[in-house]
């Protein structure tokens, strides 16, 4: 089905997310008819918005995007299940950038169950012409020119995705989303600080696995190496949903106890 878009008014060539990249973009989820995590992503949005310095409306509360998506979207559009994902942008409406106003535009990709791991197995590689840095701004998703080469990368190399490396080669994460790697009764995961991004979706996975013992979530610098140790790999995109890594180069992975893992995650809502 053809996505469906939305926007606060009528766009204007003139607003700085088209001239200069200036937006963030967060993900909110609906799941059977209704919004899931949606106090996370609306905080999460609010903390993009401070990094980037924009000016936050009074009027965005959560209250303001629970009445929006329903009105808009579940109500509205009828959509059960899909990925809202939510852009605000400077307007270009003032003497300087810090007084600007802003706007917003979303698009909504319906699915099957944002929460259920996709069927096909993605396969990757690394690729090292270009890199992602790990300051502040890299944890949240805001214009990224390397992603738009790594995607393209991808295609000519026929690939689903690759891994990027941070400026000290080691993995941050892929073009859409964060890498989980299993191995024996431990998940590695890239810090933050390497430049992963922050992912709503993905903390309240290893939230929920931490609570209920089901595995050791570990932090950690992983360098490209370390890719072909895991037995298992999983891929969260907030932007995309949730995948197993099937191969990366001449290594292929299982992925039976991810989907496992997943499916323990997913009844618990």
């Amino acid at each position: 089905m053809e996505n469906q878009y939305f926007t606060s008014d009528g766009l204007n060539v003139k607003n700085r997310a088209f001239l200069l990249g200036d937006a963030v973009k967060v993900s909110f989820f609906v799941r059977n008819g209704g919004l899931i995590m949606d106090e996370e992503c609306y905080f999460f949005l609010m903390a993009s918005m401070r990094k980037m310095r924009m000016n936050i409306p009074l009027t965005y509360t959560l209250e303001f995007f629970q009445t929006l998506f329903h009105k808009d979207v579940i109500d509205g559009k009828g959509i059960k299940n899909g990925i809202i994902n939510f852009q605000v942008f400077r307007n270009n409406d003032a003497v300087t950038v810090s007084k600007s106003s802003v706007s917003y535009f979303y698009e909504v990709t319906e699915s099957d169950d944002i929460l259920a791991v996709h069927q096909r197995p993605l396969e990757m590689d690394l690729t090292k012409e270009i890199n992602v840095n790990n300051n502040l701004l890299s944890n949240i998703r805001v214009h990224c020119p390397e992603n738009i080469y790594g995607e393209i990368y991808a295609e000519e190399n026929d690939l689903d995705d690759v891994i990027l490396l941070n400026p000290n080669k080691r993995i941050a994460r892929t073009t859409s989303g964060n890498l989980l790697f299993l191995e024996g009764t431990v998940i590695k995961v890239p810090k933050q600080s390497e430049g992963a991004y922050i992912s709503p979706l993905m903390e309240n996975f290893v939230t929920f696995l931490h609570k209920n013992n089901l595995v050791d979530i570990q932090e950690h610098e992983i360098i490209a190496f370390e890719s072909q140790k895991a037995e298992e790999i999983l891929m969260i995109s907030d932007e995309k949903g949730i995948f197993c890594v099937g191969k990366i180069r001449n290594k292929t992975f299982e992925s039976s106890r991810f989907i496992e893992m997943v499916e323990s995650w997913k009844n618990s809502f």
